[in-house]
């Protein structure tokens, strides 16, 4: 995975290993999610792209104790119950809906701190150093 393909590029100082461990866990969870609104899609007889995501998050973070600490036997019930409640937040249809896509970061005047900061603060004060040298001439 590509730090660029997850827009982590604007994180300074991330190398592509730190971003794979920093956003693995967010997109597993994403994916589970989606699994989950496949099968309560499925469940309903409506397409998955009809439920709404948020929906199903809340609806999960609700049931989350109830499913941990239910009995095995009712398993299969409640998430049954869990299916037919995501099954329910079906989003509505607005054709006028418009959603802008615009990147919200500025651009900054600064380069990225791609090099450790003690070489980069070692190369200043030489420069500041060379810079003092043709001052006092």
């Amino acid at each position: 995975i590509a730090v660029a393909a997850l827009h982590l590029h604007h994180r300074a100082g991330l190398t592509a290993a730190l971003a794979n461990r920093r956003e693995r866990p967010k997109l597993v969870t994403y994916n589970l999610v989606r699994t989950v609104m496949a099968q309560a899609a499925c469940f309903a007889n409506i397409f998955p792209r009809q439920l709404s995501f948020k929906a199903t998050l809340q609806v999960l973070n609700a049931f989350e104790e109830n499913l941990r600490f239910c009995p095995h036997a009712r398993l299969g019930t409640r998430h049954k119950i869990v299916l037919v409640s995501i099954g329910q937040a079906i989003l509505l249809i607005r054709p006028d809906r418009v959603e802008p896509r615009a990147v919200k970061r500025r651009p900054k005047n600064q380069a990225l701190l791609t090099k450790p900061r003690c070489v980069l603060r070692e190369r200043l004060r030489k420069q500041q150093e060379r810079h003092a040298k043709f001052a006092l001439r």
